[in-house]
């Protein structure tokens, strides 16, 4: 359960846990991370008590914000996003054409916030699931609204543990411990059949899984959440060489962590508490979101 649940005095009211002040061990313990995503060496970091968001943000949330300051998201002023191709609700012209190396995304004019598969969708009935189509600068602006931050990425991945010291998953070792699917993350061949073995082809609402050891939910899957650092790697070569571990920051891209509902063993394991990845701070798609931390 988590160890202090309350609401905060933010315009968005949202629950959030408490995380205490401790030494947090963090990193892949299993060598199973993608080589250069930089997901180990494991290592002790010590971190002050902050108080993180129970969920990622929801579209009642973001709504809220943008009442408030009538603020335009990215994917609005540039006009398209990225929408996983089996959710498209979109007119043939309105497909600006596919990403290379990922033909399972495509650039949609008109998909945003607002209509997460396109300009033929809306959210109406998905006020509890996360806000997604906001890029990082977007995510900043929602988060100084509220009197909050982005979390950095030592207190994500501390607080996503739940307390649990070296597990594999924010819930433990077994990804269906008792044949119980524990997040949205996808089930089938991806990218062309998802057998919907948990309910969802894109988002679900935010709490349908249980809440970690800390009371945080979807943690792993349903949608990436950005974190405040810039990403991070170090070359893979190193820790075979005895050379240095300097750290190559891609200042092009900030960090995103906890899987979505697209991640599958066979194509990108990263819904494991410890894996991370990066994109450019100006990026939306359809299953990236964030949630906030208290303010520094």
């Amino acid at each position: 359960m988590c160890q202090a649940f309350a609401v905060t005095t933010s315009p968005t009211d949202a629950a959030t846990c408490l995380i205490p002040a401790d030494r947090y061990l963090l990193g892949d313990a299993f060598d199973e991370g993608y080589p250069f995503d930089g997901e180990g060496p494991q290592c002790e970091v010590e971190l002050e008590g902050f108080d993180i968001d129970a969920t990622p943000v929801t579209n009642a949330a973001f709504r809220r914000f943008v009442d408030a300051t009538a603020y335009v998201t990215e994917a609005e002023t540039f006009g398209d996003s990225a929408v996983f191709h089996l959710a498209v609700a979109a007119r043939p012209e309105h497909v600006r054409g596919r990403f290379g190396g990922a033909p399972w995304w495509l650039s949609v004019a008109g998909a945003d916030w607002r209509h997460p598969y396109g300009p033929l969708s809306n959210v109406d009935g998905l006020d509890d699931h996360p806000v997604v189509h906001v890029s990082w600068a977007d995510a900043q602006a929602y988060a100084a609204w509220a009197g909050r931050a982005l979390p950095t990425e030592a207190q994500w991945e501390a607080a996503a543990r739940g307390g649990l010291r070296g597990a594999r998953y924010a819930w433990g070792d077994e990804l269906t411990p008792g044949g119980r699917w524990m997040c949205n993350i996808w089930q089938g061949t991806f990218p062309t059949r998802n057998t919907r073995e948990d309910g969802w082809l894109t988002t679900s609402p935010v709490g349908t899984y249980p809440a970690n050891g800390y009371g945080l939910f979807d943690v792993a899957g349903n949608v990436w959440e950005w974190c405040a650092d810039r990403f991070e790697t170090t070359p893979a070569s190193a820790s075979r060489t005895g050379a240095p571990l300097l750290p190559i920051v891609q200042e092009e891209r900030r960090v995103t962590r906890g899987g979505s509902y697209l991640c599958h063993e066979s194509y990108c394991n990263r819904y494991r508490v410890a894996a991370r990845t990066g994109n450019t701070p100006d990026s939306s798609m359809g299953n990236c979101g964030f949630r906030t931390v208290s303010a520094g």
